[in-house]
């Protein structure tokens, strides 16, 4: 089986994509979040050549508030990502 971790592509702090990559490639199970982000990140650059901001998001909702979906926000002062507001139809 193999173990997986999940990168969101921001734009203008919105998630434009989400990718998987092995945990290996994170130095996991040797490093843990935060340190799993910036050697994902590492790979992302130099072995997939993918360009633009990436933020690990946790399948689990492990850290970073929930796990990030395309159309979410990202804050970055709490470090999260936002569901976007899903606004109900008035009732007739």
């Amino acid at each position: 089986m193999v173990i997986v971790a999940y990168f969101a592509k921001l734009e203008n702090n919105t998630v434009v994509q989400v990718i998987s990559v092995s945990n290996d490639v994170c130095g996991e199970p040797t490093l843990d979040f935060p340190d799993t982000c910036a050697a994902g990140r590492a790979f992302i650059a130099n072995t997939l050549k993918f360009d633009g901001v990436w933020k690990q998001t946790s399948y689990n909702g492990n850290f970073r508030g929930a796990y990030a979906g395309v159309g979410f926000t990202y804050d970055p002062v709490a470090d999260e990502f936002v569901a976007p507001v899903v606004e109900e139809p008035a009732e007739s």
